[in-house]
């Protein structure tokens, strides 16, 4: 080949080494972490805003709801947590705490899809609630489910309907009772009424298909109390504000150092995500 023939290929080869080296820098550098890479890096993003903007996002990722499509019921959620643990003197109630978010989170995991659980038959509930929609209790004379689910409360709930179920028909009886009382939603009530409409619920007055409202009720007080108190990476106890107010440290690996002390040791709380790298 001659000189004019050989040149556009050198341009080619030198093209090319041009752009391997180019990406080089980028695929070691910002990828890779190459001092040339930090350096380019450093200087159009400072590593504490980076920082903080992850630590935002978390929380507001923390602060999503994962099970509750609508709403309407989440928001019933919110105000019957409150009134179980509401706030007072003592410190924050269970909207601050996130407690509605941790059971939205609980949910929408095995735990409310009663993945490992027994679900088949039978259904002693189930038949009963079905015996109260067939009126076979006659309300008027102040009839209940009480009537025909004796001791529920001392007994493991029998039901088709998984915790998750369980929770939007019990959430979305709450509102129903609401507007049949006092002709309003539960959110609207004043406290005095909202307590009304959960201890109707409580007392298993209230009719819920497929499940009795006490059994909902007990569940609902369970779930509000492990997501004031649970560690926060559960998505409640949110800054561990509920374990501030009863002086909990938090998870420790050993008490060595404090365990031969004669006087009180007061401990920073500390979660789980403390011992994560």
């Amino acid at each position: 080949m001659t000189d004019d023939h050989q040149q556009p290929n050198d341009q080619v080869d030198i093209n090319r080494r041009k752009f391997l080296k180019n990406t080089g820098i980028f695929a070691g550098g910002l990828i890779g972490g190459s001092v040339v890479g930090g350096l380019l890096f450093n200087q159009t993003k400072p590593e504490e805003k980076i920082i903080e903007h992850e630590q935002d996002k978390m929380a507001t990722l923390q602060d999503a709801r994962v099970f509750f499509d609508r709403k309407e019921d989440f928001e019933i959620l919110q105000a019957a947590t409150e009134r179980i643990f509401p706030k007072d003197n003592n410190g924050p109630g269970a909207i601050e705490l996130a407690v509605p978010y941790y059971i939205d989170k609980q949910l929408n995991g095995t735990w409310g899809r009663n993945a490992f659980d027994y679900m088949d038959g039978p259904f002693p509930q189930s038949a009963s609630v079905r015996q109260l929609e067939d009126k076979d209790i006659d309300q008027s004379k102040g009839g209940t489910n009480a009537d025909v689910l004796p001791n529920i409360s001392a007994t493991r709930y029998q039901t088709r309907l998984t915790r998750g179920e369980i929770f939007i028909v019990g959430l979305r009886a709450i509102e129903t009772e609401s507007i049949n009382q006092f002709n309003d939603s539960f959110i609207n009530l004043d406290h005095e009424q909202q307590d009304t409409i959960l201890t109707a619920f409580d007392n298993g007055d209230v009719i819920i298909p497929g499940v009795s409202s006490e059994t909902f009720f007990n569940l609902l007080i369970q779930m509000t109390l492990e997501g004031a108190y649970a560690d926060p990476v559960y998505g409640g106890n949110k800054n561990m504000m509920g374990w501030k107010m009863k002086e909990y440290p938090g998870p420790r690996a050993s008490y060595l150092n404090e365990i031969t002390s004669e006087e009180f040791v007061s401990l920073e709380q500390k979660s789980l995500r403390d011992y994560q790298s």
